[in-house]
């Protein structure tokens, strides 16, 4: 029963280790060009620590609550590993494929309509506060004309990364 349970106890170490470092331990095989590519999918190291951990604590609960012996135990434990290993490979392809929306722009702020925070100089620049993707975003600003702060306005133009060109919403 503890060579079961130390199987179940390694394989959540591998997991946490593969969670926690992040590719690293995968990295290391990456350098061998006999096992290029072999970590990536069927054999990536969630799978494999999920079906270790799963055949070494299967295995010690058959063993625990029947009268099988450790080769019922063990054939017991390959079939739960095989089955949490495959549920691991099916859960990380699900999680590899999902994409985020795309991230937004500075050209994305034209058009935009915003107010004014500080009040924009003739010949520098203010502040105005838009909302870009739902954000609130505050960014430097200059206009053609002299504008109060609360002034409504329109995005034009975008300077740069942290400035826009703006005019006023004329009702």
């Amino acid at each position: 029963m503890a060579w079961f349970l130390g199987l179940g106890i390694a394989g959540i170490v591998v997991l946490a280790l593969s969670l926690v470092l992040d590719g690293v331990l995968e990295g290391l095989f990456d350098g061998l060009g006999v096992l290029d590519g072999l970590f990536d999918g069927l054999l990536s190291l969630p799978v494999i620590a999920g079906f270790v951990s799963a055949l070494g604590f299967g295995g010690a609960l058959v063993l625990g609550t029947t009268g099988l012996g450790a080769g019922a135990a063990a054939a017991a434990g390959t079939l739960a590993g095989l089955a949490v290993g495959r549920l691991t490979w099916h859960v990380c392809r699900a999680l590899m494929r999902d994409q985020t929306a795309a991230t937004p722009q500075g050209d994305d702020l034209i058009g935009t309509a915003g107010s004014v925070v500080t009040a924009i100089p003739a010949d520098g620049y203010g502040e105005v506060l838009l909302r870009l993707a739902g954000q609130p975003v505050k960014l430097a600003a200059r206009g053609d004309v002299p504008l109060p702060r609360g002034a409504e306005v329109w995005v034009a133009a975008t300077l740069s990364p942290t400035s826009v060109a703006v005019r006023p919403v004329e009702r």
